[in-house]
């Protein structure tokens, strides 16, 4: 079976089917170019769909993902994150195996196609012209031989007619001698080319042409098992990454079976724990004798005298009946949050110390090493003083030591506060309620004053017109103010001091230029913003004072200033 044999008149069509399979061969490159885009793009969203579920770091949505069911979550986004680069990596090698490949082999293709074809048009061309000059040659015999002809016919009748000399008849005698040979010499021409023309075309029709043809049978066959050879490379591309694939999957399935809901429902215990009793039986109080109230001795009450309403500020939250109820407002209002987190319950409070205490030994830690390090160019300086002068370091590590010595303080202090708490669990004894008490009532409410009267004189001076409203009768029987709380005032941004501010008057607090501070409360119009500096310093500064950056994404923020 050859197309030189069975083809040998087709050339325009195979012409035209060779160009169709480098049209197919061209179309299945494209294909596999989207293919790729689709990969790519897939790809990109599973990974943007997996960034946007993760827990942004540093917030209170990365301490949820401590739970099992979160945790397996987080696996299934990573995973799901591998499973996106397997999708890149069937991109990358379907481009490079495939479209790279195919892309070089079309261009040789082409080139060969045309090469073939141009041997082949030259044969035809030849043989094309070897039949004109065979024709020209049958032509010119033609018509040598007609003349000849002509001119013995005219021979013979001049020397029929006894009126023609003899001059004429010999005339005409040469003349048709002349046409004969002429016509002689045109066969023998015709016959030469003729027999020169058959063998071109021999040679055509049974070397030239299936030769060129069996070139482009071959070019063809190959362009055949090259697209086959490409689709086979398109399968494998694809099932080298199913088990890489298969792992992502078995992570997924071995995440999800790792999730325990037992442990979970132990991590809510752990984080809500406040490590108070229950409160004990009520003891019926007989109206008819009098007043007098008693408390069980199990209850999360203060100690009080008898009959007697202690006067407390921040005390309260402590003193309370009910450990479900809120916190007291007043206390609230403050904004603060002690140092030793004496506001918390026992539980939670030895959690947050205990935080504290291991984010300081990772600063003191972080500190030591940047001393070690110091001291080893001092070291490099001692020995190389061209490298640098060893002096220049003394500053610097002095600055290291005392942040050092600094952080030990801090850290021996609060281990003396999460001692006390771990000495005193699982209940709290009521000296340690009274010492929180105290904690909290150290803090003159003078945020309060601000608070009752906004509208004041613009030197930062408050009437005191409501004071005596405003002072708080906490009585053990009264449950009023229990259920009237409100959460404490939380950050609504920062705000940097542009001058030095001297708070000398009731309710407001002293800045000094250049110093950044927690913003908690925006000017309502009349000149003054109230700021937080730490857990138990708030008041007011004027509003030309400071700069303000407040976060748009706070309750309350409406815009910058």
């Amino acid at each position: 079976m050859s197309w030189g044999t069975e083809l040998w008149d087709q050339f325009d069509n195979l012409e035209k089917h060779t160009q169709w399979g480098i049209d197919i061969l061209e179309k299945y490159i494209k294909f596999v170019k989207e293919r790729t885009e689709i990969e790519l793009s897939y790809a990109k969203q599973l990974r943007n769909l997996s960034k946007k579920y993760q827990p942004k770091k540093n917030s209170k949505e990365e301490e949820e993902y401590k739970y099992t069911s979160c945790k397996a979550f987080i696996s299934t986004l990573n995973e799901m994150n591998d499973y996106a680069g397997q999708h890149e990596v069937i991109s990358e090698n379907m481009t490079s195996h495939i479209v790279g490949d195919l892309a070089r082999y079309i261009q040789e293709l082409k080139q060969e196609r045309k090469s073939n074809f141009h041997d082949g048009r030259k044969a035809q061309q030849h043989i094309e012209t070897c039949w004109k000059q065979l024709e020209s040659s049958k032509r010119r015999f033609e018509r040598d031989c007609k003349e000849a002809d002509r001119a013995q016919q005219y021979f013979e009748k001049m020397d029929a007619d006894i009126n023609v000399t003899k001059a004429d008849v010999e005339k005409a005698r040469q003349q048709a001698q002349i046409r004969h040979q002429m016509a002689e010499d045109s066969k023998a021409d015709y016959s030469s080319i003729l027999q020169k023309f058959n063998h071109e075309q021999h040679e055509y029709y049974h070397t030239h042409i299936p030769n060129i043809f069996q070139k482009i049978q071959e070019m063809e066959e190959r362009r055949i098992v090259k697209i086959g050879e490409s689709m086979k490379t398109y399968a494998e591309v694809d099932r080298q990454v199913i088990p890489i694939i298969g792992k992502c999957l078995d992570g997924i399935v071995k995440a999800a079976e790792s999730i325990d809901q037992k442990n979970d429902s132990q991590l809510v215990i752990e984080a809500y724990k406040s490590g108070f009793e229950p409160p004990g039986d009520i003891e019926f109080e007989d109206y008819t004798q009098p007043m007098k109230r008693t408390v069980s001795d199990n209850s999360l009450s203060n100690s009080r005298g008898e009959g007697k309403p202690e006067l407390k500020f921040g005390g309260k939250s402590k003193g309370k009946l009910w450990p479900f109820i809120k916190k007291n407002k007043l206390s609230l209002k403050l904004g603060a949050t002690p140092e030793d987190f004496s506001n918390l319950p026992p539980e939670q409070r030895r959690k947050k110390l205990q935080q504290k205490v291991d984010e300081l030994n990772k600063e003191i830690q972080k500190e030591m090493d940047q001393r070690d390090a110091i001291t080893k160019m001092k070291d490099v300086y001692l020995k190389n003083p061209q490298m640098g002068d060893p002096a220049s370091l003394d500053h610097k590590l002095a600055e290291v030591s005392q942040t050092i010595e600094k952080l030990r303080l801090e850290t021996q202090k609060f281990e003396a506060w999460l001692a006390e708490v771990e000495g005193r669990l699982p209940a709290r004894s009521e000296q340690a309620r009274r010492q929180s008490g105290l904690y909290d009532s150290q803090h003159p409410p003078t945020v309060n004053n601000c608070a009752q009267d906004r509208e004041s004189s613009p030197d930062g001076s408050y009437t005191e017109e409501q004071s005596q409203e405003s002072e708080v009768k906490v009585l053990a029987t009264d449950f009023d103010d229990e259920f009237d709380d409100e959460e404490p005032l939380p950050a609504i941004g920062t705000c940097k001091a542009l001058y030095t501010f001297e708070g000398q008057n009731e309710g407001t607090i002293s800045v000094v230029e250049g110093e950044t501070l927690y913003v908690i409360e925006e000017d309502k119009g009349d000149g003054w913003t109230r700021i937080r500096r730490n857990e138990d310093e708030e008041g007011y500064v004027p509003t030309s004072y400071v700069e303000v950056y407040l976060d748009k994404n706070a309750k309350g923020a409406k815009t910058y200033i």
